[in-house]
């Protein structure tokens, strides 16, 4: 291997990187990870890290789980690639969508699976599904795709033009037309100046406002996290989802659950949704299905909207959506390795309980003048930092400045932690320990203290 110097000059002359302010980026250089095992990594220097963000969000079984790589190699020994298109199909892709169908609860009536290479190709597809289904119910007028403020659904066209987030839009203007948003279920900011309960869940509201604004006859689907991930671990009030179904159902409207980040067990449940038992027509997923040891994500079809499709083409239309790696074996092969920990192990039931352990110690950190407000659910958490409690003003002049230097000195501390816009988020394996979250959060409490003296 070359030395850490020689990679860092060809990573500054060669590599364009996602997500960076590139300047500084080419100043710095990057952070070379070079080992994972368990929740930590090891960089080029040899000092180990609690990964406390899995990467990003994704390798919920942890690092370095050798049947996963089993089985990717014996896939490759077998059949390494073969086109997905015209009808071919390879064992593995077909267990691994029966699989993940099998883990969601019956009355969802999920029945067929596409997979992609992640999470935005697969909102892409599902905004195609949903248009697709309309029109082959003689509905042509139904394409809009309705969206909240603080969402992240991905960076490709479509993906990007329902992210509610307006500076990952920045510089990619004209986007294509049919996309609005709502707000967001953040209660620590509601964008109506309202207090839950007393509010009667008016940002839920909002939905049928926009659609019958809109006209029931243009919207095609509802696209929304279960919980808002990039846009800051919002969790939204228990009565908002049952309230969001019904909306979609009174006015044919499909609901569309990005479940990229919230599926497979970081919430505490299989799957986001069901923490609050509600159905969706159309699912993403991605990120957990593999954990990161192989590109892959999903979009999962109801039967509804699957058999609607197949029996309203034209006799002569094929189905005409496609990727050349949709459905890769070796992907799949992943996938189904990757389950096979999460059920074996019991993750999913770690997750919910080492989320309680969590949420507790972070609410430590409100001793904080900073810490506006804290949000947890399952393995996925977000502490908002603030000039003021009062006002909620960020602090410094530039977004992010405090967030930022947080990141910094946990970093020094040995842990992983992502600053997201005002925030400072956690999301660790599914295999973290309760010693290992102790130790995330006195980084957290130590670092925050240090921020304080440096900014307020």
């Amino acid at each position: 291997m070359k030395s850490q110097d020689e990679l860092k000059a060809l990573d500054a002359k060669y590599m364009f990187h996602p997500v960076v302010q590139l300047q500084e980026h080419q100043q710095k250089g990057p952070r070379i990870i070079v080992e994972g095992n368990g929740n930590r990594i090891k960089d080029m220097d040899g000092r180990e890290y609690i990964d406390a963000f899995s990467s990003l969000w994704n390798v919920v079984i942890g690092h370095g789980q050798k049947a996963v790589g089993a089985a990717i190699t014996e896939q490759l020994s077998k059949l390494e690639y073969y086109s997905p298109f015209f009808g071919f199909a390879t064992p593995v892709a077909i267990e691994l969508a029966a699989k993940i169908v099998s883990l969601m609860p019956k009355d969802w009536n999920m029945g067929h699976v596409m997979f992609t290479c992640g999470g935005s190709e697969t909102n892409d597809t599902n905004i195609k599904f949903a248009r697709m289904y309309w029109s082959c119910k003689g509905k042509e007028e139904k394409k809009k795709i309705i969206s909240r403020n603080y969402a992240y659904h991905g960076v490709t066209y479509g993906a990007l033009c329902a992210t509610g987030i307006e500076f990952f839009k920045t510089n990619f203007e004209p986007l294509p037309p049919g996309f609005l948003h709502i707000m967001a279920p953040y209660c620590y900011r509601c964008e109506l100046g309202l207090t839950y309960p007393e509010c009667g869940i008016a940002c839920a509201k909002q939905l049928e406002e926009a659609i019958l604004r809109e006209g029931p006859d243009t919207v095609a689907a509802f696209i929304a996290e279960p919980v808002m991930g990039t846009g800051g671990v919002i969790i939204p009030p228990n009565e908002y989802w049952p309230l969001i179904r019904k909306i979609c159902d009174k006015y044919d409207v499909l609901f569309l659950a990005d479940e990229v980040i919230t599926g497979f067990g970081r919430t505490g449940k299989m799957f986001g949704c069901m923490n609050w038992n509600v159905r969706p027509d159309l699912v993403s997923i991605a990120k957990g299905v593999t954990s990161g040891y192989f590109p892959l994500g999903g979009a999962i079809a109801s039967n509804e909207v699957f058999e609607t499709i197949m029996n309203n083409l034209p006799s002569f239309l094929p189905f005409l959506h496609g990727f050349t790696y949709n459905n890769h074996p070796v992907g799949c092969a992943a996938g189904l390795a990757n389950l096979k920990i999460i059920e074996d192990g019991k993750l999913v039931e770690n997750a919910a309980k080492m989320g309680v352990y969590l949420k507790d110690r972070l609410k430590g950190l409100y001793d904080h003048k900073s810490v506006g407000d804290i949000r947890a659910m399952g393995l996925m958490a977000a502490v908002e930092i603030v000039k003021d409690k009062e006002t909620k003003e960020s602090i410094g002049s530039l977004p992010m400045e405090s967030t930022h230097r947080i990141e910094e000195l946990v970093w020094d501390k040995g842990v992983y932690a992502r600053a997201m816009m005002e925030n400072v988020a956690v999301a660790p394996p599914l295999t973290i320990t309760k010693k290992e979250i102790d130790i995330i959060v006195d980084a957290l409490d130590s670092s925050i203290a240090q921020m304080e003296k440096e900014m307020l």
